[in-house]
């Protein structure tokens, strides 16, 4: 690194410090502030920290960090006397060439390319795998009793076999224009569903059929995140023996060598009464891959709370401290260092300051600082404490969820998506009240963005939960700023996703501050809050998980 980087980065250090030191402490409001947030983003996305990759030297040199931060602001350690949580990570990476599987349809194998027509891997994290399985589509791989009844299974014993699935959901119709959430993706839609509902009964494998408007992503993303290696808990339930896609395309030559028409079985698909459909065709030989077992952390720190009786329940603040790492060749020059400044060190760093800030103002409920080891590898970190929770997930009240912060500018609304599910949309509209800013209006999140963030998994454990966003009506320059954040879509998880030290960061300041009153009032509320009558989600809070 040069020396001026050095210095920039002992200079934020400093900065950071002094703010802290510097906060009159006659302050009688929890205010976020833009010095040691700015440090920290600084330092987070430098050079220095190599991208924050989960295995990679610069992982364990952030997990040094947030902990002696947390230590430095005053938060108490989570985990009897430590800020760090293990997560036992599987890493697997598929190796076609040293494979022998094929699809055999009709009795002839079809000739397919590992990451040009299909791509699979262990779910289980086992190095070896014998197969000789039948194939079955089962539609969308869907069993949800509150939908009318709808089972795509239809009680058919899948045990061994390999499943073939459509990408999403059903779609509305004119009879039911909410079936499904309507033009909203559930989590029914979601291919970690699929793969989860998969290993519950017993299949042998999965194989989800891709198309661009489906998947709302095109094959190449599927081919880079399966071709490289992929993370999984290690000890968390087993997945199935294969998991993978196969493109659109594949998917037709297949379903026709076994004699079946695709366009028939999709559209028979959405309709309740789909039956799965035997294929004449089978996934047969050998799958190998390299597996590795490896530790990461968690960071979590805690403000006590004053309240005698409220002081047992918890706010949680969470944020995921990794990006992609190093990756490339560097010999011809090349940046090889992903070093995800928005994505996500400015969520990391807006939880410290908060933390900076919480602890010189502590509420009724305790609070908790958490950030969470990768979540770019499907959520793992937040996974793994939602499994084995640092406080009990019943007297948790909420998860606050930063990712990406809005490095553009300060705006006049506050994206709050998601909050609806629970009471907290009431809380949500209320703190956008108090800060005479309006809440951004909901829209079909047609990706499934709800399912893509860390607050997720407390939300599948019972504990209402949703990411805070920045909002777009910009206060100044509006078109100039509409610019800077539509450019920023050609540099997410790419290697110039680096800071500037330019960045005006109210927007930032904003999105933290709007969380942390988020947090102080649902922390100072007589009742903690509640889901929503009939959300997916408030079974495993009823449940008491």
């Amino acid at each position: 690194m040069h020396k001026i980087a050095h210095t920039a980065i002992a200079a934020s250090l400093a900065l950071a410090f002094s703010a802290h030191a510097a906060k009159p402490a006659s302050a009688t409001t929890a205010t976020v502030q833009e010095a040691p947030l700015r440090a920290h983003l600084a330092f987070l996305s430098s050079d220095a920290m190599e991208g924050r990759g989960t295995g990679q030297r610069g992982g364990e040199l952030t997990v040094t960090y947030l902990e002696t931060q947390a230590m430095a602001a005053g938060l108490l350690p989570a985990k009897h006397g430590s800020y760090r949580q293990s997560v036992r990570i599987a890493g697997v990476k598929a190796q076609p060439h040293d494979s022998s599987v094929a699809l055999v349809a009709g009795g002839k194998p079809l000739p397919l390319a590992f990451a040009k027509d299909w791509v699979w891997a262990p779910g289980d994290a086992r190095p070896v795998h014998d197969m000789d399985a039948e194939l079955v589509f089962v539609g969308y791989g869907i069993q949800a009793p509150e939908e009318g009844g709808w089972d795509d299974y239809k009680g058919l014993d899948v045990k061994g076999k390999v499943l073939v699935m459509l990408v999403n959901d059903p779609a509305p119709t004119a009879a039911e224009p909410n079936r499904f959430n309507g033009k909203g993706l559930t989590y029914y839609g979601r291919w970690t569903y699929k793969f989860e509902e998969a290993a519950r009964r017993g299949a042998a494998g999965v194989l989800l059929i891709h198309t661009d408007a489906s998947a709302s992503y095109g094959w190449s993303v599927v081919q880079n995140s399966w071709t490289a290696e992929r993370f999984q808990l290690a000890d968390a339930d087993l997945g199935t023996g294969m998991q993978g896609w196969m493109t659109d395309a594949s998917a037709r030559a297949l379903f026709t060598a076994a004699g079946q028409d695709l366009d028939q079985l999709r559209a028979a698909a959405e309709d309740k009464a789909f039956k799965p459909v035997a294929l004449n065709a089978r996934v047969q030989g050998q799958t190998r891959a390299a597996v590795r077992t490896l530790e990461q952390f968690n960071v979590a720190g805690i403000v006590p709370g004053t309240d005698p009786k409220l002081k047992d329940e918890l706010v949680i603040y969470s944020a995921h401290w990794d990006h992609l790492g190093m990756q490339g060749d560097a010999s011809n020059g090349a940046d090889t260092i992903y070093n995800g400044a928005v994505d996500n060190a400015s969520g990391s760093a807006g939880l410290l300051a908060m933390a900076q800030e919480a602890v010189r103002h502590p509420a009724k409920r305790s609070q908790m600082f958490l950030w969470v080891a990768a979540e770019e590898q499907g959520l793992l970190g937040s996974a793994a404490y939602a499994a084995r929770p640092l406080w009990p997930l019943n007297k948790t009240a909420a998860a606050l969820n930063l990712d990406s912060l809005n490095f553009v500018g300060a705006a006049k609304d506050v994206g709050v998506q998601g909050s609806e599910r629970s009471t907290l949309g009431r809380l949500a509209a209320s703190t956008a009240k108090a800060m005479h800013l309006t809440v951004a209006p909901a829209h079909p999140d047609l990706g499934g963005g709800y399912f893509r963030s860390d607050h997720f998994s407390f939300a599948k454990a019972g504990v209402p939960a949703f990411s805070i966003s920045g909002g777009h009506d910009w206060v100044k320059d509006k078109e100039a700023n509409d610019a800077k954040r539509k450019a920023y879509g050609a540099r997410y998880h790419q290697a110039n996703d680096e800071y500037d030290p330019n960045w005006d960061l109210s927007g930032m300041v904003q999105q933290a501050q709007y969380t942390l009153n988020l947090g102080r009032m649902v922390a100072d509320a007589p009742a903690m809050p509640a889901w929503q009558p009939g959300d997916q989600f408030a079974k495993a809070r009823a449940a008491g998980k």
